[in-house]
């Protein structure tokens, strides 16, 4: 089986999307064999490795609602090793469709149980949809990018809540591998006071690497690639190349 990491956290533009980009990328040059699972609609994930949108059942939609074989809709990145499922607006319909389904919180899991990576990772959209919950139920870990600036903890407490939730009900097994600090500037003295109060509260859970405001990473996302690609000597690549090391170091043990 893959080792499926969720990507996730109820806001938005905290960095969910450029650390799955990056850290899939890192993983996939060391050797990993990486598949990169876009599930929100806006697609960035798709996008941050240069590919077109998806289309239709063609994407991680069908593969959401058990409509396609995944196997069938993987594309290859110019990274060796690293895949991608990509995106669709079509996703944005896809909660209404899975509402009515008796099987609507694993219809994910069913559907990618088949595939045979070392790491899936999964982008998750901003919420708390019917997507989230099966892309929690069809992960064993979760990482929680969380941006180092006011009211970064704002909501975190109800992310904990639904995780839990998830872990009752339907995924026991499910645990957090790590929170990630992002967005940190240096000349902010509230990015040292949020980073600080982060690891006060949740102590080990959170990664030691931190990942900087960078205008690199933004550069890269635009012509799309990853920034380890586009820069590899930058202050966010050489970030994310330690993230990887220390998640792998993480996983074991």
């Amino acid at each position: 089986m893959s080792n499926v990491i969720a990507v996730i956290n109820q806001k938005g533009g905290v960095g969910k999307t450029t650390t799955t980009v990056n850290l899939a990328t890192s993983l996939a040059a060391i050797g990993k064999t990486v598949l990169v699972l876009d599930l929100d609609p806006q697609g960035n994930a798709t996008t941050g490795f240069g590919i077109p949108k998806g289309r239709g059942l063609q994407s991680s939609y069908g593969v959401l609602l058990g409509l396609q074989d995944p196997k069938k809709v993987v594309l290859e990145t110019y990274v060796s090793g690293l895949f991608v499922i990509s995106s669709t607006i079509d996703l944005a319909a896809a909660e209404v469709e899975l509402f009515s389904q008796k099987d609507r919180d694993s219809k994910l899991k069913q559907s990618i149980a088949s595939l045979e990576y070392d790491y899936i990772l999964i982008d998750c959209p901003p919420g708390f949809g019917l997507i989230n919950i099966n892309a929690l139920n069809a992960s064993n870990k979760i990482i929680i990018p969380l941006q180092c600036e006011f009211y970064a903890l704002e909501g975190l407490a109800q992310l904990f809540h639904t995780i839990q939730s998830v872990r009752d009900t339907i995924n026991k097994g499910l645990i957090i591998s790590g929170i990630l600090l992002t967005m940190y500037d240096r000349r902010n003295s509230l990015s040292s006071v949020v980073a600080n109060d982060v690891r006060t509260h949740f102590k080990n859970l959170v990664f030691n690497t931190v990942i900087p405001r960078n205008v690199k990473i933004s550069e890269a996302s635009s012509y799309g690639k990853p920034i380890i690609l586009y820069d590899v000597k930058s202050a966010g690549a050489i970030s994310y190349i330690e993230l990887a090391r220390e998640f792998l170091a993480r996983e074991l043990g």
